[in-house]
């Protein structure tokens, strides 16, 4: 059994898929410049693709103070916020999808979504009364550092619900998913409802997602922990493929599942928890575009994982640029693009998956 899944693993790394794989990585890095080139000649002011070409040339100099500043502290700040979140969100995606063995599996399920909004909401709304000392020290920082801490400890409680005698049940850590995110809608119900006006616009506003709030300082915060995730796929792929024959054909195959496990959830958990709390909740990054790409490259984690962090970059760009243009010079919150594009692609592949007889 060992040989033939050893025989079955060869197979995914091998033949036409392989090269597939290889020219859809070439084809996504081009659409990523592609996308990155949109990203910085879109928007309300007068920048161009001219003008960010001749800022890519080193002739800054000739553009307009007010052109560069754009460029500088405005657009290019918010376009490497913009892949960093795209690629941190696909790649904890691809990842969970792996680990649980089911193509529509999502960041979610681990609770870093649901522990990282109830604290933003926490922050927001108690961030004036009993969190003032803590609000007033990190002063802009305070809500990130909230939602980070909410998705951290949210995984961590999971974790240890899951694991019993050193081995995590993979079925358990789901399902513990689902109540504990039923808890924390319960009380960010009940802190909506205690909060003011301004509180309240503030809650929708964050909790449909946006990038408007892009700046170096939150591109470096966030970027050790996308980093982290993204840096990690070549050490878990290998073990990601052989997790779909089961733990125990994994382990009889070398792998050490458990210590696997740990490191992809702890792993998406970080990355997860920090791309909320800069951008928000920003939905189906993490479903769509591995699921789609499984479709284009097949399950090999090799291809699929690095090809995922460059689709969900492209995604996320796009999607960027779209609400910032749609209703200019207003902005559309990022959810509202992503969930109008994700949304009808998740049903159109539960439709399919359920007329080949299975939905999950």
């Amino acid at each position: 059994m060992v040989e033939a899944a050893l025989r079955l693993l060869k197979l995914q790394e091998t033949g036409d898929r392989s090269r597939l794989g290889f020219f859809t990585l070439v084809g996504l890095t081009i659409l990523l410049l592609a996308a990155i080139a949109l990203s910085l000649a879109v928007g309300a002011t007068g920048v161009n693709l001219w003008h960010v070409w001749q800022y890519v040339n080193g002739q800054g100099s000739s553009l307009a103070l007010q052109e560069r500043v754009v460029l500088e502290a405005v657009r290019l700040p918010r376009t490497a916020l913009a892949m960093l979140v795209g690629a941190g969100l696909a790649v904890s995606g691809a990842m969970m999808q792996g680990l649980f063995r089911n193509p529509l599996a999502d960041p979610g399920v681990v609770g870093v979504t649901s522990g990282a909004a109830l604290f933003a909401v926490m922050g927001i709304v108690l961030g004036g009364g009993p969190l003032l000392a803590i609000s007033s020290a990190l002063g802009s920082h305070f809500l990130p550092f909230m939602a980070f801490l909410g998705g951290l400890l949210n995984t961590w409680l999971l974790y240890r619900i899951a694991t019993s005698g050193g081995q995590t049940q993979t079925a358990t850590l789901i399902l513990s998913g689902i109540a504990v995110g039923a808890i924390s809608a319960a009380l960010m119900g009940v802190l909506i409802f205690v909060a003011d006006d301004r509180q309240l616009r503030d809650i929708t506003f964050w909790s449909l997602g946006s990038l408007s709030g892009a700046s170096w300082a939150r591109v470096l915060s966030v970027l050790p922990f996308v980093f982290m995730v993204v840096a990690i796929t070549p050490s878990v792929a290998r073990g990601l493929d052989a997790l779909v024959l089961g733990d125990a054909a994994a382990f009889h195959m070398g792998i050490r599942v458990q210590r696997l496990k740990r490191l992809i959830v702890l792993a998406v958990a970080a990355a997860c928890g920090a791309t909320v709390a800069v951008a928000g909740s920003i939905g189906f990054v993490g479903i769509i575009v591995p699921h789609l790409l499984r479709m284009i490259i097949g399950p090999s984690h090799r291809f699929l994982l690095p090809a995922s962090a460059l689709g969900g970059a492209v995604l996320l760009l796009v999607a960027d640029s779209v609400a910032r243009t749609v209703v200019a010079p207003a902005e559309l919150p990022l959810g509202i693009i992503t969930a109008l594009f994700g949304a009808p692609v998740f049903l159109m592949l539960l439709l399919a998956r359920r007329g080949s007889g299975s939905v999950l």
